[in-house]
Formats: structure tokens, C-alpha cells, sequence
């Protein structure tokens, strides 16, 4: 760690991380905290991001899919300056401080009272902002790191691209029908030397391939065209660095970093949804790399005509290359899935677990392969033989979530047609009561009903903050008790969702 990294890691940076560290006790319980959160030690704070360490890959993804949400906007609302956190693969001592792991860069930190010398890995997230994501999870090399500035890992350097799952490769996505067209299209986009559609637009529910295909492109094009310029990120990041540009009165810097690229990849691009400032540069960079005949890969939850509150001629522009969905996974799918995954940890899975998992779950792959992860790492971690008696038991909350599965998209459309108002009006701003109170009850039912995070929640409200979700179920549980028509409205609503 760097001298300016360990000034980071000041008392104040260790208080943050104590506060946060109790919000997470008090959210999600005693005995999670105990197993999956308190084992995580702080390594510093540095440009905005956070830094933790978890002591072992399968307890780093765990915690990055389950918690880093909530890290994140617990540590937000306490220092609005850090946007991001960062899990990393460490040592760990009993005293929660980073310890030196070998083959690692060591470097010094200080940290709850102690010191330590740290040796990191990045986490595989798509906000990240380090260049040392060089592993491999299931052993198999890692593509190519490259060199210069055309090599994405070093882009992050400076905080412009977010680094690459090095899992997210073509080789490693599971080809089926929902998703045959997306991967054949963003095939051809990666081994053409040209431009073969600009746009690339890809678009389907949270957790079926989006950003793995994304990756995907940028390693084979980093592999294979190292002269290319690649600049991934998320909109949100897109969002971020313009209004710094902004603030710091840098927006030539800004727009020549962007409109210089060979290649630039946004993920998620619906967050930009009204907010129109950020569109209009966007707007402005998208027509500035076509017109010079540059590629443009764009990812969202929608298709750019379903999309809420972004610009007519921006949305045009989305829809004007190759739109492809992504559908939602068949069985057949969802058990190659399972079976490459279990390969490529070198796990053996029986049969019979697999097929049922494969039924059971059948949200998304990122709740799927968050199933498997936990079965191996409690079979790892406790010694316990896979069994589908131990499946039953350690996935019990899953799979009785997974019996009443319903989307928030869903449920939007069902309370906006009991209430005879818009769907649109679910992510609109106004706050007449004939269209606030529906959507509080949407949110309520949403938190009720379905497995997301509030700040995810939120994000399909018109980007709304967590603490509106969370204001609108507190006011909705109130009223359930003292309404008694609101009360039975709900209740209406949920046997219909629920049926």
C-alpha cells in the first residue's frame, strides 16, 4: 500500500468502518454477520473507493453478491466522497487486520489498531477501479494482460475503465437458446476488424449474461487487437465522472478522454434515466465516436424503446444498430450452467443436485450460481458431503423464496392497474397522492415479495435512493394497520401476485 494509502486508513476511515460494520449486524442478523461479514477487514480508502479484504475467493463472491449493495450505500451515507467498495482477496489475522499473503505484492497498512503488509486481489464486480484483476477463479490462465494504454487493466489507472471478471470470457459462457443470438452478435463484434453495427445494444432481466458478454468482448478484443482503445464502465461511473468534469471545471479533459477511444462499453445504461444532463453528454459522445466510425456497446435491463424517461433522440440512437435480448433461462440451460460451473471449480456435484437446483431456481444465473457458491463453501468450510438433503438444508430460505417468486416489473404493472394509473408513473417524478401513494405500495410489495436490495429496489423506481424505499415501506406498513381499505388493497394484490 502506498504512503497515501495508509494516510487514508485514519481513525475516522476505521469509525466509518465500524458503523457500517454494525448496520450490517443489525440488517441482516447475527449469525450471517458472524459467518460471512465480520471474517472482512479493512485495507484502506483511496479516489473515492473503499477497500476490504476477505480471506478466501468463495467468501470475497459471496459478500460481493450478497452485501456489496448494501457496504456500499451503508459507507456512502456516512462519507459521501467514497461512491465505490472494493473487495479483494487477503490474509486475514484474528484481529480483522490484512496480512501479507505470498505471491502478492505486499505493502504496508494500518488498520483497527494494528499494522499489516496487504496482498490483494480485486473482486470481480463491475464497479471496481483497479488494474490487478489477473486471476483466475477455476484455475485456467487468465486472459492477457497486455500493455500500455490500449490495455484495459491499465486504463483503470486513472480511474476511466472498471477492470475485467477475468471469468467473463466467451469460452466460459454457457451458450443456450434465450441466449444464442446476444453471443453470436457479440461474437462478431469482437473478431470483426471493423464495425459490423453500431450500436450493439443488449438488453434483458438482471443476472442473464449482460455484463458477462461484455467482458467477454473486451478480453477478446484486448487478446487479439491490443492497437484498440477500450474504455467498460457503468453508466452510473459514465454519470459520476462527468459531473466531476463539472465540478472541476475539466470537461475538455472529459470529453477527449471519451471521444478518443477505439471501443467504449457502457453497462446498465437505464440508470441515466432523467438525468437529463448526463444524457446530453452522452448523446453528444455517442454521435462524436460514430461519427468517426468508432464502436459503441451499449447494455440495459429494457429495450431502448421500453426505456423510462431518457430522450427521444437518444433512445433512437440506441435502437439504431443490433438490438439483442437476452431471454429468461430454460432448464436446460440452467443445468449447463450448473455443470460448466461445477467443471470449472473442479467440484464434484451429483447428479441429482443439479437437476434440482436447475428446477428450483429459476430467477436468474447470478441467483443460481450464488446457490451453488454457497452449497461449495459451506461443504468446504464445514467439511459436509453435497447431498440434496444438504442442498435442502442450507438453501431452505432460497428455495422457499424461489416458490413465490415475483418480479418488480410485475408487480408495478399489478398495482398501477389496480390503482388506474400509468406503469410510467412507477418511475415518474410526480407526487400528486393518486400516484405516490401506488407507487409506495408497489415498493412495499416489491421489498416483501422479491429477494432485492432496497437500493436495487429503488433503481427500478426511476433511480429513486434507498432511503425512499425504505421511508415507503415504513409509511405502508403503518397504514396496513390503520387503513383498512389500503390494508385490504394489499392484501388483494398480494394473492394475486402470489398465485
Amino acid at each position: 500500500m502506498s504512503g497515501d494509502q495508509q494516510a487514508a486508513l485514519d481513525d475516522h476511515v476505521v469509525a466509518i468502518w465500524q458503523i457500517v460494520r454494525e448496520k450490517l449486524r443489525a440488517e441482516f442478523g447475527a449469525t450471517a454477520y458472524r459467518y460471512w461479514l465480520e471474517p472482512v477487514a479493512l485495507i484502506g480508502v483511496e479516489a473515492g473507493v473503499a477497500r476490504l479484504g476477505a480471506p478466501t475467493r468463495a467468501m470475497r463472491d459471496w459478500v460481493t453478491q450478497h452485501y456489496l449493495d448494501r457496504i456500499q450505500a451503508f459507507w456512502h451515507a456516512e462519507d459521501a466522497n467514497v461512491h465505490f467498495v472494493e473487495i479483494n482477496i487477503v490474509s486475514v489475522s484474528n484481529s480483522n487486520t490484512p496480512v501479507s499473503s505470498q505471491d502478492d505484492t505486499a505493502s504496508s497498512a494500518r488498520g483497527n489498531g494494528g499494522s499489516a503488509a496487504t496482498q490483494t486481489k480485486p473482486a470481480s464486480h463491475p464497479h471496481q477501479n483497479t488494474h490487478q484483476n489477473t486471476h483466475q477463479t477455476s484455475g485456467h490462465a487468465a486472459p492477457s494482460q497486455g500493455t500500455g494504454r490500449n490495455a484495459i487493466a491499465s486504463m483503470s489507472d486513472d480511474g476511466i475503465s472498471a477492470a475485467l471478471d477475468p471469468r467473463y470470457t466467451f469460452d466460459n459462457f454457457v451458450i443456450g437458446k434465450p441466449n444464442e443470438f446476444a453471443y453470436a452478435a457479440a461474437r462478431r463484434l469482437a473478431e470483426a476488424e471493423s464495425v459490423p453495427f453500431n450500436p450493439l445494444f443488449l438488453y434483458g432481466g438482471v443476472g442473464l449474461g449482460k455484463t458477462h458478454l461484455m467482458h467477454s468482448i473486451a478480453w477478446h478484443i484486448r487478446r487479439t487487437q491490443p492497437h484498440r482503445t477500450v474504455i467498460y464502465l457503468s453508466a452510473e461511473k459514465f454519470m459520476y465522472r462527468f459531473i466531476r468534469a463539472l465540478r472541476d471545471k475539466n470537461t475538455v479533459d472529459f470529453k477527449d478522454q471519451f471521444r478518443s477511444v477505439d471501443v467504449l462499453m457502457v453497462d446498465d445504461v437505464q440508470f441515466i434515466s432523467g438525468k437529463d444532463s448526463t444524457q446530453e453528454e452522452f448523446f453528444h459522445t455517442f454521435n462524436a465516436l460514430v461519427d468517426q466510425g468508432r464502436q459503441i456497446i451499449v447494455s440495459a435491463d429494457k429495450s431502448p424503446s421500453d426505456l423510462e424517461d431518457i430522450e427521444e433522440r437518444l433512445r433512437s440512437r440506441l435502437g439504431s444498430g443490433l438490438v439483442a435480448d437476452i431471454h429468461a433461462t430454460t432448464y436446460e440451460l440452467r443445468l449447463g450452467i450448473l455443470e460448466s460451473k461445477a467443471e470449472r471449480q473442479r467440484v464434484e456435484l451429483p447428479q441429482r443436485v443439479m437437476e434440482f437446483l436447475a428446477h428450483k431456481i429459476t430467477a436468474n444465473v447470478r441467483e443460481l450460481e450464488g446457490a451453488l457458491n454457497r452449497v461449495i463453501a459451506h461443504s468446504q468450510l464445514v467439511g459436509r458431503e453435497i447431498s440434496l438433503e444438504m442442498v435442502q438444508d442450507i438453501l431452505h430460505d432460497v428455495l422457499r423464496a424461489s416458490e413465490r417468486r415475483v418480479s418488480i416489473e410485475e408487480i408495478q404493472k399489478r398495482v398501477a392497474e389496480h390503482f388506474n394509473i400509468k406503469v410510467s408513473d412507477m418511475h415518474s417524478a410526480r407526487r400528486a397522492r393518486a400516484v405516490a401513494r401506488p407507487r409506495q405500495v408497489a415498493m412495499y410489495l416489491s421489498k416483501q415479495l422479491t429477494t432485492h436490495s432496497l437500493p436495487e429496489i429503488g433503481r427500478k423506481y426511476g433511480g429513486r435512493d434507498h432511503t425512499t424505499v425504505m421511508h415507503a415501506v415504513r409509511k405502508i406498513e403503518e397504514l396496513h394497520s390503520t387503513d383498512p381499505s389500503l390494508s385490504e388493497d394489499i392484501d388483494l394484490l398480494r394473492r394475486m401476485l402470489e398465485s
